[in-house]
């Protein structure tokens, strides 16, 4: 893999636990499962290291955040608000940079917390903060970022949200989110909101006048949109609004998992049709498909093989959506805020404890490239689905 520039900070290190913070006993970055390597032969993997070495990787959507390993504590946890980047994770993810969508201010337990301005406000700066006293991981707020992370080995942190709730009924608020680093923002999540509808609603009112003026205002601002978490029809009015390509960051295809969480062929192939790009969700519970019902990266794999299939390589990525700890066991915790109920509808699954394959940020980007690798997809194809197309949406999209 690629040689980084990490040199063993740890999150907060330069504060002293138990008098500036409460300590957690942490989730382990690495192996806490045994979520299984992509199996490939010596010449192969000579070759993944090589394409990872060369060529930019983007992750669409991740959380790089380590959660407690006992998830009594996860409500002071989160109450505290500091969370704890996965730097020794992501110093063999392969990455050169992330979509990182923080906690989006899940501070408290409350239904609607999330999408409160102080809490969205009070996570951006205690990331950053902690991200400010180290030089692996770098703030990533321009496309010359990102190149330099890449050159430098080092890792462009773009700062994200999955919705844009926080900013109530005041456009001029996504110019102060810009200009605290904001890069890319969802229109609405399970609730709808002043903006449009979120994947909650039994009725979908499409986008509303205040949110084309949001959309607008982000394609001035250089705010990628994002419509994972959106309603089909405030998706397919967003794509049609917005002046640039948007992005449907972390999300799968609808024609192989029949649930709100995917996303039907119309609005892929309208995001596409503007220029714009999926990148594939495996989050636990989400990519499942028929062949593949219990959730690992070979059910993950057919969902970005459909969406390629239906419109091209030059519009499909990768959001893995994962973090460093227990996935299904935050889902559990938040389901109600999460409404992963209402998302599922009624198409019956059967649990697992991890996502086989494709379990944290660490492995999920080297096992997508073993497993393309493995199945003789070309190395401009290759190049194309882990970031070069995420890279070409950006240079339309970002104002620089």
């Amino acid at each position: 893999m690629k040689t980084t520039k990490y040199a063993g900070y740890r999150s907060f290190q330069y504060l002293e636990p138990g008098t500036d913070y409460r300590a957690f006993d942490l989730a382990p970055e690495l192996d806490r499962v045994p979520s299984r390597k992509v199996e490939v032969g010596a010449a192969q993997e000579e070759r993944v290291h090589r394409l990872l070495d060369e060529h930019l990787a983007i992750s669409l959507h991740d959380h790089c955040f380590v959660v407690p390993k006992d998830f009594g504590e996860l409500a002071e946890y989160r109450r505290q608000g500091r969370d704890w980047t996965g730097y020794s994770g992501m110093a063999v993810s392969g990455l050169d940079a992330v979509f990182d969508c923080l906690m989006d201010g899940t501070a408290t337990i409350t239904s609607k917390a999330g999408w409160k301005w102080d809490d969205i406000i009070y996570d951006l700066g205690m990331r950053l903060s902690d991200i400010a006293h180290q030089d692996f991981i770098v703030r990533g707020e321009t496309l010359d970022d990102i190149r330099r992370a890449k050159a430098n080995g080092q890792i462009a942190f773009i700062a994200s949200l999955e919705a844009a709730t926080a900013i109530e009924n005041e456009v001029d608020r996504l110019d102060i989110l810009y200009g605290l680093g904001i890069r890319s923002s969802g229109i609405a999540y399970s609730e709808a909101n002043t903006l449009g509808s979120g994947l909650r609603e039994t009725r979908d009112g499409g986008l509303t006048e205040f949110g084309r003026q949001a959309v607008k205002r982000m394609n001035k601002l250089g705010i990628a949109i994002d419509v994972s978490h959106s309603g089909d029809q405030t998706s397919l009015d967003t794509i049609a609004t917005s002046d640039k390509p948007i992005f449907i960051t972390h999300a799968g295809a609808r024609a192989l998992w029949n649930t709100k969480r995917m996303k039907p062929d119309e609005v892929i192939k309208a995001c596409a049709a503007k220029g714009g790009v999926i990148g594939i969700e495996a989050a636990p519970h989400t990519t499942l498909t028929k062949k593949q019902p219990h959730h690992n990266i070979e059910g993950y794999m057919e969902h970005f093989e459909y969406c390629a299939n239906l419109v091209g390589i030059d519009h499909v990525a990768f959001g893995p959506d994962t973090l460093f700890g227990d996935h299904v066991g935050l889902h559990h915790h938040f389901a109600k805020q999460l409404s992963i109920k209402a998302a599922h509808g009624q198409v019956e699954f059967e649990e697992v404890a991890f996502v086989d394959g494709i379990e944290n940020p660490a492995e999920a980007f080297p096992n997508i490239v073993r497993w393309l690798v493995k199945h003789d997809y070309s190395d401009g194809d290759i190049a194309k689905a882990i970031g070069g197309n995420v890279l070409r949406v950006l240079e339309q999209a970002w104002w620089r």
